[in-house]
């Protein structure tokens, strides 16, 4: 495999809740804070000096009332730590689970529901994008689309808060997650020195057990009755205590790295949230505006194509019932024979008609010409005077 080569795809970002704290015991917190073996050899040491001071005292003298309380007062100052150190950090799991509702942990939590509301009110496939009511689509924003996409620009002023919201969540939680890693270490240091105590409580327990013993074995019963009731009876009951602080410390121990362990998976979340989440809405989006307007495109092409085709067949059908036409016009007489024939007859009858009235018009004019002519005459000898009267005068 070359070296610039980087290999199958990675695994998908998955986030795993850690698993919940389980109740430590007294016996297991002990053990979880293993002391090195030379330190354990000194504390013993330390007991076994102890014990002989103890049993060296008058068991009825001040000094020894003195020496058994400073037993009951053994470690009592890191316990006090480590019990406001648990204390205070064991308050974080139940605001986490809700309780509390102000932490880092809630808000992040619940900025992501928004964010996954808004992208589920703004997913693309919900809108449905490729119809267009038929009533409303030559109005100004009657399309899909434009509605869908004046709800996008209306709702990215609310998106932009819920990114900024979750960046501001994120450094909250990298902050406590840095609070969290020095408590941790505070607790660590409380729990190793309680360890140390609970350690030189046991050998203690065990030397003064054995002291009591050799007591009562050379006939002090009632010193080693005494010694019992009042040493160790002191030594177990506080290292009871110090082993039930322990128990806690360790369980807040465990707790804050679960805190930790959570605040991880958020800021892993932001960060899928602000990159990948917004990315394929922002993406889904343009593929669904670019799917959409190329679906309008297709469908004119679809309506012109129809168009077309309706302008071609009804042209063509057009040009059948034409053509016909003419080719049957064409094969027939310009004039109809039978109009013709009628149209001579008429002629013919016309004249016809024009040479009777000429043949009975000259019988006619002759005798008009003939009376015409005797009046003529008649008028001569009147007209002949006239003249002459028109002479002498």
């Amino acid at each position: 495999m070359s070296s610039l080569d980087l290999g199958p795809p990675t695994e998908p970002l998955v986030l795993t809740p850690p698993a919940a704290v389980v109740e430590v015991t007294q016996q297991q917190a002990a053990a979880a804070v293993p002391l090195p073996a030379p330190r354990q050899t000194e504390l013993q040491q330390r007991a076994g000096t102890f014990a002989d001071e103890l049993a060296a005292l008058d068991f009825r003298s001040p000094e020894f009332t003195q020496k058994v309380a400073s037993i009951t007062g053994m470690g009592e100052q890191d316990m006090r730590a480590a019990a406001t150190a648990a204390n205070r950090m064991l308050d974080r799991p139940a605001a986490a689970l809700g309780k509390g509702g102000g932490d880092a942990q809630t808000r992040v939590a619940g900025t992501l529901a928004d964010l996954r509301v808004k992208i589920t009110e703004l997913d693309p496939k919900r809108a449905d994008l490729t119809g267009v009511k038929k009533v409303l689509k030559w109005l100004p924003g009657g399309s899909r689309i434009d509605r869908y996409f004046a709800r996008y620009q209306s709702a990215q002023t609310q998106l932009d808060a819920i990114i900024r919201a979750l960046a501001s969540g994120q450094d909250e939680l990298r902050k406590d997650n840095a609070a969290i890693e020095t408590e941790k270490a505070n607790l660590w240091a409380s729990m190793g020195r309680l360890g140390e105590y609970n350690e030189l409580a046991t050998a203690l327990d065990a030397a003064l057990t054995e002291k009591a013993a050799a007591l009562e074995a050379i006939g002090r019963t009632e010193d080693a009755a005494t010694l019992t009731s009042d040493a160790v009876f002191a030594i177990r009951q506080r290292r009871q205590d110090i082993m039930t602080q322990m128990a806690v410390s360790v369980q807040g121990y465990l707790a804050l790295d679960l805190i930790r362990k959570n605040n991880l998976e958020l800021i892993k979340g932001v960060d899928r949230s602000q990159t990948t989440t917004v990315a394929a809405l922002r993406i889904a989006v343009i593929v669904s505006q670019a799917l959409s307007t190329q679906k309008l495109v297709l469908d004119q092409i679809n309506a012109l194509n129809d168009v077309t085709s309706q302008l071609i067949e009804a042209t063509s059908q057009q040009l059948r019932t034409q053509g016909a036409a003419i080719h049957e016009n064409a094969a027939s007489a310009t004039v109809d024979v039978d109009r013709l024939q009628a149209a001579f007859d008429n002629v013919f009858a016309t004249m016809d008609a024009v040479d009777t009235f000429r043949a009975q018009a000259v019988e006619s004019m002759a005798q008009t010409v003939h009376a015409l002519e005797g009046q003529i005459q008649r008028a001569q000898p009147y007209l002949e005077r006239a003249r002459r009267n028109e002479g002498g005068g």
